[in-house]
């Protein structure tokens, strides 16, 4: 049973964790390029969150979105 858990270990080490392994090392070797690397994902998340905005703003615009007052009276 001790060889399953080492081999789930060795997975997670050698195979999935690499990636990150590589961001650590790319991190030690320029700053500029770690940071390029989380202004990237920034950008992904500001594009993803205004994109949902919109379409809340169109639902809402077209009124299908059920507003009624049902499961707390006193809201």
């Amino acid at each position: 049973m001790t060889d399953f858990f080492y081999a789930i270990a060795d997975f997670f080490v050698n195979v999935l964790l690499v990636p990150f392994d590589a961001l650590a090392a790319l991190e030690l070797e320029s700053w500029f390029a770690a940071n390029a690397i989380n202004g990237l994902l920034m950008l992904v998340g500001i594009v993803a969150f205004v994109y949902w905005m919109l379409q809340l703003k169109k639902f809402n615009d077209n009124n299908e979105e059920d507003k009624s007052v049902t499961s707390h009276s006193y809201l």
